[in-house]
């Protein structure tokens, strides 16, 4: 299978409407550049944000433009990340897990609307459940797939090799693949927005 073809307009157009009757909302763009602006018009001034670790959101300028500190938000990322001391830096974690808007990305995405979301720490997955009121999810059109059994093959053959050679890049043992999660839908009892941003792009992993 060829994990890194972009899907078909039809296919693209079936899955938003698919996802926005399961309480998600959709829409596409062309470029990782057309998606962070977009980001900025999601998220305003003042509100408390916070990503996980994503190649998706490096590639379209999204980690360099929260770095460079003009956007007007509280970003509790760089915090957590500056802080060395491990019981303060779990601390600022779990302060960090209330954050108005989570950003980060899917490992895949199936016709049916299933997001799916591998994870070796699982840091990312109480934003995504519960915690963060409001998510947003930029994903490259490359990551879906026809149904759940070929996302979790498309983790397994395609996402963990490349992310445990990235882990090895910059001096960790490697990945592991611990734990899974499946969104199937966005309950509206839960009064939460979750936003799906296709890019037409191969983006990420």
């Amino acid at each position: 299978m060829n994990y890194e073809a972009l899907a078909d307009t039809t296919t693209i157009t079936n899955l938003m409407k698919t996802l926005t009757e399961n309480g998600i909302a959709a829409e596409l763009v062309e470029t990782g550049e057309a998606a962070l602006e977009k980001i900025k018009g999601y998220i305003p001034s003042g509100a408390s944000i916070m990503n996980g670790s994503s190649t998706t959101l490096q590639q379209i300028g999204f980690v360099e433009y929260l770095k460079a500190n003009t956007h007007g938000w509280n970003n509790l990322h760089d915090p957590v990340f500056a802080e060395k001391n491990p019981e303060k830096q779990m601390a600022l974690r779990r302060q960090a897990l209330f954050a108005d808007y989570y950003l980060g990305s899917v490992h895949a995405i199936t016709e049916a609307g299933e997001l799916v979301i591998a994870s070796a720490s699982g840091s990312q997955l109480p934003h995504l459940v519960y915690t963060s009121p409001n998510i947003i999810f930029v994903i490259g059109t490359q990551k879906i797939v026809p149904t759940l059994e070929d996302a979790l093959r498309r983790i397994k053959e395609h996402v963990f090799p490349l992310e445990d050679a990235r882990m090895k890049s910059v001096g960790y043992g490697g990945s592991v693949l611990a734990k899974l999660l499946v969104l199937f839908r966005e309950p509206a009892m839960m009064k939460r927005t979750v936003r799906v941003l296709f890019v037409n792009e191969v983006l990420g992993f």
